[in-house]
């Protein structure tokens, strides 16, 4: 099989090294020029993806393109209505992503509720807003690429830590500066995604749960980084999913989405809370989920195309993810002084099972050496598996601890809050199918 990958960072380098391992050719381009060394002396980048497209089609039924961001659905549109064959999203995921109204009214409409949000282009507008009304909210940036970083979750009920990080923000905003931004209300509860992959006309049978852990340190402290960890099930996730996605079904078709799409929820007495869409493959998402898929890639992605099934192979259990990185991660700025081509070992116990288990991302091969390479110090993610969530993420420690890069940092608590809180909570809110058997922080498969 042909496959041509399409995006700005190459996050899916991993998943395009599978591929390529198992034999498959295998192009890649890469949009930002700091991330063309990404899988260098690993993966064939090539510089117009437009131009391989030829050299796709040649393939026929065996040629598939996937997209990485939700920035090129128009594109992901126009290759359809061409005959290639796409798996990644479409003009309408980029818009439920990147445009957080309007994935919040497609939600309402689907019978969802929503929480308070407002939506802003200057921050004196929001500034004054706050000053008049008053309340915790959290910040969340506009378009599938805006920084994260800036995102901010309110600490005081008054909004006076908001207030002041505004001001900075209009103070120190460029002359002609345009921000685009919503003001979302603060709810308590558990945060909980629910994804699924859709064909083009229907979700395949299996969704999966997850529970991200967002922030850069240990105990949730720093940054917003979007995730440093996740717990992922397949298993448990049937009400969630019929609440939440099952009746996005006829917006998608529509829309001619093919791939993966994931709501990310807050659950609590009062209901399910949806806060927003990813509507691609997650990263490190794709790779922890990988983890518990019983088939390769490629035939996942054939059976979407052909529509002949529906049935997704899964294994039972968790899967636990943990990102691995260098300095100056989360941010750009100093990568090339501080991290950038450091070597990359491991440990001499370390099983071919556990090296398999490391989805490396900015990495690269040099005279024969793995070097961290890319932006911005992300190097991968390490995944374990098990029956129960402390099972799966001891099991993603002992592989993270084989990894050996100067000045390496992850978080030592990924899966605490979803042992202790987060499986329990969803239980007694009546959300998962399944129960909690005690200290092992396992849901029984369902």
């Amino acid at each position: 099989m042909r496959f041509l990958g399409i995006g700005d960072y190459n996050d899916l380098a991993a998943m395009y090294h599978g591929l390529a391992a198992r034999g498959h050719e295998v192009r890649v381009f890469v949009e930002d020029p700091a991330c063309h060394d990404v899988f260098g002396g690993m993966l064939q980048r090539v510089d117009d993806w437009r131009a391989e497209l030829d050299w796709l089609r040649a393939a026929g039924a065996s040629g598939i393109a996937l997209f990485e961001s939700a920035t090129e659905g128009l594109a992901q549109d126009e290759l359809r209505r061409d005959g290639f064959q796409v798996i990644g999203g479409s003009a309408l995921g980029d818009r439920l992503e990147a445009d957080r109204e309007f994935g919040q009214q497609v939600l309402r409409a689907s019978g969802l509720q929503t929480a308070h949000s407002h939506s802003f282009t200057a921050y004196g507008d929001a500034i004054a807003f706050l000053q008049r009304e008053g309340g915790r909210y959290v910040l969340k940036f506009n378009g599938a690429d805006s920084p994260r970083t800036r995102n901010y979750i309110g600490e005081l009920d008054d909004g006076a830590d908001m207030l002041a990080l505004l001001a900075m923000y209009r103070d120190h905003a460029p002359p002609g500066a345009n921000p685009d931004f919503v003001l979302m209300e603060h709810l308590q509860g558990v945060e909980v995604g629910v994804g699924a992959y859709f064909n083009g006309e229907a979700f395949l049978d299996t969704a999966c749960i997850d529970f991200e852990h967002k922030r850069f340190f240990s105990g949730e402290l720093g940054e917003l980084t979007g995730e440093m960890g996740t717990i992922v099930s397949y298993r448990g996730s049937r009400r969630l999913f019929d609440a939440a996605l099952a009746p996005l079904a006829g917006l998608l078709r529509e829309g001619g989405y093919c791939g993966y799409i994931n709501v990310n929820l807050i659950a609590n007495e009062a209901g399910l809370w949806p806060l927003e869409f990813t509507s691609r493959f997650g990263y490190p998402g794709f790779a922890i989920c990988e983890a518990l898929h019983a088939e390769p890639w490629e035939d996942i992605f054939m059976r979407m195309l052909r529509r002949d099934s529906l049935h997704l192979h899964t294994r039972g259990g968790f899967a636990a993810g943990v990102v691995l990185t260098v300095p100056p991660f989360p941010y750009r700025q100093g990568y090339a002084e501080l991290s950038k081509g450091e070597p990359i070992c491991f440990r001499p116990q370390m099983s071919a099972a556990e090296r398999e288990a490391v989805h490396f991302a900015e990495v690269a091969t040099v005279r024969g050496q793995l070097v961290t390479s890319g932006a911005s110090g992300y190097i991968g993610v390490a995944t374990g598996t098990g029956g129960s969530v402390r099972q799966a993420r001891d099991h993603a420690y002992q592989v993270a601890r084989q990894v050996v890069i100067p000045n390496l940092r992850y978080r030592t608590d990924i899966g605490d809050r979803v042992i202790s809180r987060d499986l329990l909570m969803l239980v007694a809110l009546g959300w998962l199918d399944a129960d909690v058997p005690g200290q092992g922080g396992g849901v029984r498969p369902g």
